[in-house]
């Protein structure tokens, strides 16, 4: 009801005029300004100009920015599954024929690679884990040099030798009723001062370096040994680190101090030297030399470790003083060309398939082990390769088992014919590998249950799950599906199988970070 129709109805009520709105709207700004009032001035005009400027200019910028906002959100949801995308359909454009569901499920794995938000990973972690590694390794060194410098006094042969000027003993005639203080009561005859020349100038000359058993045996492989080369006698020494629980550690040694010549390869029979400290090479061991090693590791002949770290800083400064420098032969040179030339073109024939290819033929290789020593003929290598369609020509294959078969007894161990003939990953990429089995067997016994790996892979992170095309669950089913296809048993997962499924997956990815993410991100290492 408006007020017209109230004034009728109510006589004592005022008629209030009806007022044209649109009239005001639609009028000039010179209308409404009282003609009395004085010009503004140019100071007002130039403030007015600028607040009109800044207002203009700040809606434009507001405008800007959610447009922007709104852009970056729909490409956040988009870019990381477009990434996923892109790899898997470029994979199958480059080997369609090759490329199988299998495959296609484990380039899943790559997308964790591409999410911008696992990038940045917590560097307070990662400051923790460099401290507990100084620390470890700090107490290792310190335990080392207490053992060798309390056996270097106690199997000193002057301990044996009587002293030339015998102690004058006031003891009475009949020590029984001698008072107790004049007693002679020593334990043991030992001496303080020595006249060893073990000190610990001595053994201070040295190079520490980290090292893994080469090995599918989980317990082994994950074992952590540090070792020690000494300088003054060319000489070296491994232990072993292990900790129970979070307080109580125990540092053994694993391979006794003393003087070792290789016992493989080009080099079989010489002996030891700085030269041939670096990340990546292999000490090899006589396990029957070394009667306290873990039944598991006698079982095979030869024991191969492999260096994963050195201090590079001693080593330079020992290389400087001894001048030593690395002698590779012709042969080493040239066998190391074959392998590489190899390893190079089966990897592009792996980069897309790698993960179904190295699992399969893990598995394969360990059903022809009847006699479960690892060894294998020529005929079994070839046939396998032949199996898993990797083309070698027949030159490169003779050239490559004359290298591998050093020894010429026709026979070679499957797991270093895979890392000879295909490659391997690096040792920074394998110590995360290494790192994630070890969280996942907390029981230390070598293989992980399927139910243990479904309840600690987390999916949340995967740019699919993000983006809304895929749920945690069917990422982790299509993770544990690949990795089943790996396993000898349905129920559970052996660290060799562990290692294989990511060796695969290393193939085709070309960045180190990009593969830690990979791994750090489902696993929360």
């Amino acid at each position: 009801m408006d007020l017209k129709s109230c004034a009728m109805e109510d006589p004592c009520l005022p008629v209030v005029p009806q007022l044209d709105l649109g009239s005001l709207v639609d009028s000039d700004e010179e209308d409404r300004i009282p003609e009395n009032l004085p010009a503004p001035t140019d100071k007002y005009k130039l403030k007015h100009q600028q607040y009109k400027t800044e207002m203009t200019g700040g809606y434009k910028q507001y405008s800007q920015r959610n447009a922007e906002k709104a852009k970056s959100s729909i490409t956040h949801q988009q870019t990381p599954r477009n990434k996923t995308d892109d790899k898997c359909v470029q994979g199958a454009e480059a080997i369609t024929d090759d490329l199988t569901t299998l495959d296609r499920k484990a380039l899943l794995q790559l997308g964790y690679a591409a999410n911008p938000h696992i990038l940045q990973r917590s560097t307070g972690k990662s400051d923790a884990d460099v401290v507990a590694a100084e620390k470890k390794k700090q107490m290792v060194a310190e335990q080392v040099m207490i053992d060798h410098l309390s056996r270097a006094v106690i199997s000193d042969p002057e301990q044996n030798l009587t002293s030339e000027k015998p102690e004058i003993s006031h003891i009475l005639p009949d020590s029984k009723l001698a008072p107790i203080r004049f007693r002679k009561r020593t334990l043991h005859e030992t001496k303080i001062r020595t006249q060893s020349t073990l000190t610990e100038n001595i053994l201070s000359h040295k190079v520490q370096f980290d090292g893994r058993i080469i090995s599918r045996n989980g317990r082994d492989a994950c074992r952590e040994l540090v070792g020690f080369f000494f300088t003054h006698d060319q000489s070296l020494t491994i232990y072993e680190y292990r900790q129970f629980g979070k307080n109580r550690t125990n540092v053994l040694p694993f391979i006794q101090k003393n003087i070792y010549c290789h016992q493989r390869g080009r080099r079989k029979g010489k002996q030891y030297r700085l030269a041939d400290l670096y990340v990546g090479a292999n000490l090899t061991f006589l396990s029957s030399d070394h009667p306290r090693l873990p039944e598991s590791v006698k079982e095979n002949t030869v024991l191969t470790l492999r260096i994963t770290n050195v201090d590079w800083r001693a080593l330079d400064s020992l290389k400087t003083d001894s001048e030593e420098h690395d002698d590779v032969t012709s042969e080493e040179a040239n066998d190391r060309k074959i392998l590489k030339a190899i390893q190079d073109l089966l990897k592009e024939q792996l980069r897309r398939r790698g993960v179904r290819i190295l699992t399969g033929l893990g598995k394969h290789l360990q059903q022809l082990d009847k006699e479960g020593n690892g060894l294998l003929d020529k005929a079994d290598f070839k046939q396998a390769l032949k199996l898993f369609r990797l083309e070698v020509s027949e030159n490169d294959f003779e050239s490559f088992w004359l290298i591998l078969n050093s020894s010429g007894n026709g026979r070679a161990d499957y797991g270093e014919f895979k890392r000879a003939i295909i490659g391997e990953m690096n040792e920074y990429r394998k110590s995360f590998v290494r790192k994630a089995f070890m969280k996942l067997d907390f029981n230390k016994t070598g293989s992980v249950s399927i139910i243990d790996i479904r309840k600690c892979y987390c999916a949340k992170m995967h740019p699919r799950v993000i983006s809304g095309h895929s749920t945690e669950e069917e990422i982790k089913s299509s993770f544990l599906e690949t990795l089943k296809d790996a396993c000898s048993k349905s129920d559970e997962v052996s660290y060799g199988e562990f290692e294989d499924y990511y060796e695969g997956l290393s193939i085709g990815i070309v960045d180190d970070e990009d593969f830690v993410n990979v791994l750090c991100t489902p696993w929360g290492i």
